[in-house]
């Protein structure tokens, strides 16, 4: 074998440590794959003492001089966040090292740059522990399906937010209970805003969105609901409807009345059948649902976090630069040829569960249903629980813009008779027949 391809690996935590170890238990297998040998030239922390079972001649807080290094071939970056990150990964890019990244914020923030910087310097920018863990997911977007045509990709992108549904869901335990549980259990973070309220989510539809469509999507792009708000009575309705509740990433090509086509990128939580196939994924699972119009329905599955699955993507991406680098080839770089306009969350539309608390007098079903006819919503089905003073009216419509289901519960919500709007939440994957 010719010499070592010598390797940076930025950040040290939960995903570069079991980096760490497989480049060491596996470096036999992983020269023979490539070619030639990895050998780490230096591994950038804050805190080198934290890091006893590293040689610390290996061990190094000046990242910047680490980069920098002429003997420095791939760099390999798990610190995430934006900066200093961004400006550490375009001096590797510009100095002709290929980079492989877990960092799905700054992609979905500022991919565009650092394809870009990869291109100019010929050299790869890899990816895929981005989104959804080791479940190969991007790189059977960017090139098993290149020659398809790609309509939908819907998908569970989050553990946490799974985990936290799926217990709310086989116990009846409400928000706060089975957040609790997952932090207990380290499913969830001691913050968890980034996962609850869907930005971690939203940052995965936006990378998968523009390897989907061949777009370039941003977060800001994304629109973006958390489950904070998704209680047990959801859950219990969803259950009388035989469903269930996911938060779901969403991308989509869609068509308006001008036949301009578009994509459609949203992040929400939503009611889907317990048949469709996302539904039986629980724990903190991750489960990615693609619709290609060759290729039909594929399912991608598995642990979407944690140490060692990230790792195993880490390390698949740094195989392939490797090899790419050995031949002095390169691989699929951005594919953003198709500059689809991203469409308005308002323009969007899908189907709605709305539960609304009302007076239990003559007349109000009445009212409810000619004010959702009046802003062009029609109501596939309708029940009345609890008697008495109060009652709760349980619709779930047909399509309609989210801007048109907006302005009705706004309406509605205005109305003497209707005390509040208990939830409205969309519902995906089910037809006609199965609402009744």
């Amino acid at each position: 074998m010719s010499d070592a391809l010598r390797v940076a690996l930025l950040g040290c935590g939960v995903v570069g440590s079991q980096i760490v170890r497989l480049l060491h238990e596996q470096g036999d297998d992983l020269a023979a794959r490539i070619g030639v040998p990895l050998e780490l030239a230096g591994v950038a922390v804050r805190r080198p003492g934290k890091h006893p079972d590293i040689a610390a001649d290996l061990l190094t807080t000046d990242a910047a001089a680490l980069v920098a290094r002429d003997d420095v071939d791939l760099v390999v970056e798990v610190i995430g966040g934006i900066e200093p990150v961004r400006t550490l990964l375009l001096a590797a890019l510009a100095g002709g090292k290929s980079v492989v990244s877990a960092n799905k914020a700054l992609l979905a923030e500022d991919g565009a740059t650092l394809h870009e910087a990869a291109t100019k310097a010929g050299v790869d920018l890899y990816y895929e522990a981005a989104v959804a863990g080791a479940i190969p997911l991007l790189r059977p977007l960017r090139e098993s399906l290149a020659g398809d045509r790609i309509t939908r990709v819907i998908g569970i992108v989050n553990g946490t937010t799974n985990f936290v549904l799926s217990r709310m869901d086989a116990t009846g335990a409400g928000f706060d209970e089975a957040l609790a549980e997952a932090t207990t259990l380290g499913y969830a973070e001691a913050d968890a805003t980034a996962d609850i309220d869907g930005f971690d989510a939203a940052a995965k539809a936006a990378i998968l969105a523009g390897l989907a469509f061949h777009t370039r999507v941003r977060a800001s792009d994304v629109y973006r609901e958390g489950i904070g708000e998704v209680t047990a009575a959801d859950l219990s309705s969803a259950k009388a409807m035989g469903c269930t509740v996911k938060l779901l990433a969403i991308c989509e090509r869609t068509r308006a009345g001008d036949g301009v086509e578009r994509v459609a990128v949203r992040v929400h939580p939503a009611m889907i059948p317990r048949t469709h196939p996302l539904a039986g994924v629980g724990d903190a699972f991750n489960a990615v649902f693609v619709e290609a119009e060759a290729a039909g329905s594929l399912m991608f599955y598995g642990r979407g976090a944690g140490g060692a699955p990230t790792a195993s993507a880490v390390l698949g991406d740094l195989v392939a630069v490797a090899r790419n680098r050995v031949n002095g080839s390169k691989g699929a770089g951005e594919s953003s040829y198709a500059a689809l306009p991203v469409q308005p969350m308002g323009e969007v539309a899908t189907r709605y569960h709305v539960a609304l608390d009302v007076s239990d007098e003559p007349g109000v079903l009445a009212a409810v249903a000619g004010t959702f006819a009046q802003h062009g919503v029609s109501i596939q089905t309708v029940r009345q629980e609890g008697r008495g003073d109060a009652a709760t009216l349980v619709l779930v419509t047909h399509s309609a813009t989210d801007a048109a289901l907006s302005s009705t519960v706004d309406r509605l919500s205005g109305m003497q008779f209707v005390r509040r709007a208990a939830s409205v939440m969309r519902v995906e994957g089910m037809s006609s027949d199965q609402d009744s």
